[in-house]
């Protein structure tokens, strides 16, 4: 038998480069390429990779009922504080200027009964006079009354409170007020005569 000749040296490396059994693929994931990569590779995030797991969404419904609540307690609290202190003096509301008329009750204080005039030493001087008559059936309590002067413009110049003499009128019954200040300003021109407000 003749002798086999020796394999060639470029057939020997294909038999090494390219064996002749199929091999199975290698399967290559992100994790596999960021290795072999090398380090500054991999340090890049994959838009595959799995992500945080997500913030739990804010309850819209519970946020505005809350709030509600919550300007609800604050307008019922201004709602008491004005009903029981009353509207502050700077804030820009009409205010009567006298209190609503009381039952029974009859205010009388007739202009030629009112005294306006400057003094010899030059005070000026104001005298109110007038009466409070109980018409009803029953006893009623005086609350305060209250004189107003307003200058030519009807604008509020002076005030000042009387308290009745007496605290309650009998039915039928009447007190005379009497009453005298010297310090009200010379634009006081026009007289106001009512109950005062709460």
């Amino acid at each position: 038998m003749p002798p086999r000749p020796a394999a060639s040296p470029a057939a020997a490396v294909a038999e090494e480069t390219f064996p002749t059994t199929p091999s199975v693929p290698r399967r290559y994931g992100f994790a596999d390429e960021a290795e072999t990569a090398g380090e500054a590779d991999a340090e890049v995030a994959s838009t595959f990779a799995p992500e945080p797991p997500f913030r739990p969404r804010r309850n819209l419904a519970r946020w505005w009922t809350a709030a509600a609540i919550a300007f609800a307690l604050l307008v019922a609290a201004l709602i008491g504080a004005v009903a029981w202190f009353g509207l502050p003096d700077w804030l820009p509301v009409a205010r009567p200027t006298f209190g609503p008329s009381q039952a029974d009750l009859e205010l009388s204080f007739p202009a030629e009964r009112q005294d306006r005039r400057t003094l010899p030493n030059g005070t000026e001087y104001f005298g109110a006079s007038g009466t409070v008559t109980n018409v009803g059936k029953e006893v009623r309590d005086l609350p305060p009354i209250l004189i107003v002067l307003r200058d030519a413009k009807d604008r509020i110049v002076y005030t000042w409170d009387v308290n009745p003499p007496r605290p309650s009128l009998k039915p039928g019954e009447s007190v005379t007020i009497n009453e005298a200040v010297t310090d009200v300003p010379r634009s006081a021109k026009v007289a106001e005569i009512g109950w005062k407000p709460d």
